[in-house]
């Protein structure tokens, strides 16, 4: 797993990198514009929003919908990327703090019509995605949503084939969403719902039961 220091050093060239894995359709971010143009257009339904993005990194999701009039609130625990995504938002609030240690002080009592997380909670086992999650309902407003674009599967199986086809570019040491693994947990206290958009990449909504 990278720390804070290997984001840092990846930072310049992680966009290059994203973006090469895409066109290719390799994993793991084969389908990656397709998740964000997806989760784009979701939020871009509502008037302009208040949003939290929790692993903003270079803020690439967050950047266009800053530019669309959107309030963002970024959390990235790499200096260097929130450097970056500071120069693309000069008024978004950044955050720097490690979310696998749960939320910031600084969004206490806070609310969101959006909570948006992409490519960052796989460093979560499935029990600590789960209470994360839960987590996170506390700070999603009435009409607002949770939405998760992620390395993913509907079930073990999909997964398994990926892992399969990608060979030693799997990376054993991330938590991917299985969507079938956390399901009922999260049925108990919310309304979740899944998307697949490529062989290793989906979308998960979620919003508190009876919005």
């Amino acid at each position: 797993m990278l720390s804070n220091q290997g984001f840092d050093m990846w930072a310049d060239d992680y966009d290059k990198s994203v973006n090469a894995a895409d066109e290719d359709d390799m994993y793991p971010f084969a389908g990656y514009k397709e998740l964000m143009n997806n989760i784009y257009n979701t939020i871009m339904k509502m008037p302009p929003c208040k949003i939290l993005d929790i692993g903003i990194g270079t803020g690439t999701l967050s950047t266009k919908l800053y530019e669309s009039g959107n309030e963002i609130t970024g959390i990235d625990f790499s200096d260097k990327m929130l450097e970056i995504t500071k120069n693309k938002m000069p008024k978004a609030k950044l955050i720097q703090f490690d979310f696998t240690k749960g939320l910031p002080h600084e969004i206490n009592g806070e609310k969101f019509d959006f909570i948006v997380s992409t490519y960052a909670l796989h460093h979560l086992t499935d029990d600590e995605k789960i209470v994360f999650i839960k987590s996170l309902l506390n700070h999603v407003t009435e009409a607002g949503s949770i939405i998760i674009g992620d390395v993913s599967f509907l079930n073990k199986d999909e997964m398994t084939k990926c892992q399969e086809l990608s060979g030693d570019e799997w990376d054993d040491e991330e938590f991917y969403f299985v969507f079938s693994e956390i399901k009922n947990e999260l049925e108990s206290v919310c309304d979740p719902v899944y998307h697949q958009i490529s062989h290793c990449a989906g979308i998960m909504e979620i919003k508190v039961r009876g919005k």
